[in-house]
């Protein structure tokens, strides 16, 4: 099963995806996939907050930056995905990223996630709604997360969207 949480920055997206996985828990392996590489102090922050949010849930994290394809899974494990925007980024601006190719690639990694695990929950960030206009490079990165949004829109047996902390249904599993 596919469930896509998103939000925006502050929802409460984190939380409330870690408790979805929690709750789909009999006898897997919780596996937190961090996807945020540690760049800065304002990155290390927020990995620290993520950390202290999961700590005692029993949650096993695996750190991935790109091809999301190469992952060990095993077919007993909860998968939690943190963050889509995360890996877009990374694959599309990072020495190791499949560049123009990056939502093409990362559609490939969550098909083999999804095939090769339980359950699979993905986080991913509303960026699409300040109406701003930006630089072609900005522009290329949320003409390909929304292309990610739409596949998994597509694709996701559950899908959710966590405003202010409250979760609003749009798929209900």
């Amino acid at each position: 099963m596919i469930c896509f949480v998103i939000g925006g920055s502050g929802s409460g997206k984190s939380e409330y995806a870690e408790n979805l996985a929690l709750g789909l828990k009999e006898q897997e392996k919780l596996v937190y996939v961090a996807t945020m590489q540690p760049l800065d102090e304002e990155s290390w922050q927020r990995i620290g907050r993520h950390r202290k949010m999961r700590a005692g849930k029993g949650f096993e994290t695996r750190e991935c930056y790109t091809h999301l394809e190469q992952l060990p899974v095993e077919k007993n494990e909860i998968i939690l995905l943190e963050c889509l925007s995360n890996l877009t980024a990374n694959e599309m601006f990072s020495e190791n990223g499949r560049k123009e190719e990056a939502a093409q690639a990362i559609e490939t990694g969550i098909l083999y996630l999804a095939e090769n695990c339980r359950h699979l929950v993905i986080v991913g960030n509303n960026v699409f709604e300040d109406g701003t206009e930006y630089d072609e490079m900005t522009m290329e990165y949320l003409r390909q997360m929304a292309g990610l949004h739409r596949f998994l829109g597509k694709l996701a047996d559950s899908l959710m969207e966590v405003i202010c902390g409250i979760p609003v249904e749009w798929r209900k599993l």
